[in-house]
């Protein structure tokens, strides 16, 4: 597993790419022989709940280390001290071969377990996941529009506290496991039994997270294409009558990040939102995280953003609603919240906020 041949349909997040190669240790083949890894991502502050002087819990973060503990190289101004390399200087380098994916040597012993537990394990979060994988797979993959999701998760924890939330398109259940650690019940949904089935193993991962606080993760099967829940007993991950009548009655957030690649996925997002907010019993908040992607298409000859453009047009057409039933407001949420993951949070990352509430 030292190389990997990237096909015309081959898609690899840049979650991945850019995380050292020594973070991902393969664990296993899935079902259609793809190789499942498993990173570890640390919350990089600290959020302890304190009494402020009016009663109110307040949040204390973790300091950075400065430049000078650092030791960064810096000019007489403060700026940093960047040493050139002479213009006529030659430079002389081996070949280099990237290795995108390859298989640990080292395995992990109960004893390293459970050091790491010991060494604030409780910081790190698990995730399987795969890599390098087609177009249709993507949601086995960890991307940027997670982490921002769950730093917005993080940064308002009293927002979320004891509520009920259902996450569309959970992949590997990232921002549903950071959910769970405010909330108190996440059904975390997507569809495919192997795809459902690492999440299952992500959730029971980080218990540890939500476990002691009485939070549950419920992983379950949501088809956006269909037009109800799976409520076969014999499949797995079905629904049954009580978690719908739950979902309906208590759910007060409604999260997806990054799930509009596609246009037909997209407009079946908006769909099953529709559906689903005009059941419930009470008004709710959608957060919709994504990344605008930009690419060059041979049909304008020119750097484009269509799936982008096609979600905004969904967004457009669901503010505008009049059907006398829903009322939808829209606002882009400002991603000035910090950053609890070490990931680029790069300007084309947005959070879109969305109101729906019943005439």
């Amino acid at each position: 597993m030292d190389q990997v041949t990237f096909r015309s349909d081959t898609v690899l997040s840049d979650v991945h790419l850019l995380l050292p190669n020594a973070c991902h240790l393969m664990k296993r083949l899935n079902a259609v022989g793809q190789p499942v890894f498993i990173s570890k991502f640390r919350i990089l502050q600290t959020c302890d709940e304190k009494d402020s002087s009016d009663g109110s819990p307040v949040r204390e973060r973790e300091t950075f280390e400065s430049s000078d503990a650092l030791d960064v190289p810096l000019d007489a101004d403060g700026d940093l001290d960047v040493v050139r390399r002479p213009r006529n200087a030659t430079c002389h380098r081996d070949p280099v071969c990237p290795v995108i994916l390859s298989q640990s040597s080292a395995t992990l012993t109960d004893q390293d377990e459970d050091s790491e537990e010991e060494d604030g394990g409780r910081d790190i979060i698990k995730i399987e996941h795969t890599m390098a994988t087609p177009l249709e797979d993507v949601g086995k993959q960890i991307w940027r529009g997670a982490f921002l999701l769950a730093d917005f998760i993080l940064a308002q924890p009293n927002m979320f506290k004891e509520a009920t939330v259902l996450e569309l398109g959970a992949g590997t259940g990232l921002a549903s496991i950071v959910m769970a650690m405010v909330a108190k019940t996440v059904y975390c949904t997507d569809v495919g039994v192997d795809l459902l089935s690492m999440c299952q193993r992500n959730v029971n991962l980080n218990k540890q997270h939500f476990e002691s606080q009485e939070s549950e993760i419920k992983v379950r099967q949501l088809d956006w294409i269909a037009d109800d829940f799976c409520t076969d007993p014999d499949l797995e991950f079905c629904w049954t009558e009580a978690e719908i009548a739950d979902l309906h009655d208590n759910t007060a957030f409604v999260i997806a990040a990054d799930v509009c690649y596609d246009d037909d996925l997209t407009d079946g997002l908006f769909k099953t939102l529709y559906r689903i907010t005009s059941h419930m019993r009470r008004s709710s908040t959608i957060y919709l995280s994504l990344e605008k992607r930009l690419n060059f298409t041979l049909r304008h000859m020119d750097v484009s953003c269509e799936a982008y453009d096609h979600f905004r047009h969904c967004l457009d057409q669901l503010e505008m609603m009049t059907d006398g039933k829903m009322n939808f407001t829209v606002e882009l949420v400002k991603s000035s919240f910090p950053q609890f993951f070490q990931y680029e949070r790069v300007e084309q990352l947005e959070l879109w906020k969305v109101t729906a509430e019943q005439l």
